[in-house]
């Protein structure tokens, strides 16, 4: 089986999947460390070693300490039985309806603006926007993504009976 190719058997498709950060940034510090060297040797003078070598490896070390807190606590995935949010799992049952966006034009807030933040979090980490949610229970929460248009679209999807039909009690015609 290729690539491309998905196992009908694997109920845990990937549908959406946001890492939270990347670990090609890990490689920024020395890369920039690195051009240093290249300087210090273009322009005849002394080379400080040790030196950028030890900002190299520092460098590197936080960095690589927060891409694993950015995966762990800010990553976001979706898959055709569950949403990850963070450290928070959502079964896809629990979820009755994907709340519409928020009308830019409207000055009051939506209800579900003021919920809960999925993941463990204090709120919608930044660069990211919320999708509301209303579980069955009749409580809301917010998901939330970078791409939040595509989340919802994987969302809606993920929700829609099994039977293909739009999911307003109207068939849909061919």
């Amino acid at each position: 089986m290729t690539g491309d190719q998905l196992d009908p058997h694997d109920a845990d498709v990937v549908r959406f999947a946001e890492p939270g950060a990347r670990w090609r940034s890990v490689a920024y510090g020395p890369i920039l460390c690195l051009l240093v060297v290249f300087l210090e040797l273009g322009l005849h003078s002394r080379v400080h070693w040790f030196g950028l070598a030890f900002c190299a490896v520092l460098l590197a070390g936080f960095v690589a300490l927060q891409v694993v807190a950015g995966r762990r606590h800010v990553g976001v995935e979706l898959t055709d039985t569950e949403l990850r949010e963070g450290t928070e799992v959502l079964p896809l049952e629990r979820i009755a309806e994907v709340l519409p966006e928020r009308d830019p034009d409207s000055w009051d807030d939506e209800e579900w603006e003021s919920a809960r933040a999925l993941g463990e979090l204090s709120g919608v980490p930044r660069r990211r926007r919320g999708i509301g949610l209303k579980l069955l229970d009749g409580s809301l929460v917010q998901a939330w993504a970078r791409d939040h248009r595509r989340l919802r679209a994987e969302l809606a999807a993920a929700l829609r009976p099994a039977g293909g039909g739009t999911g307003d009690g109207e068939e849909e015609t061919p």
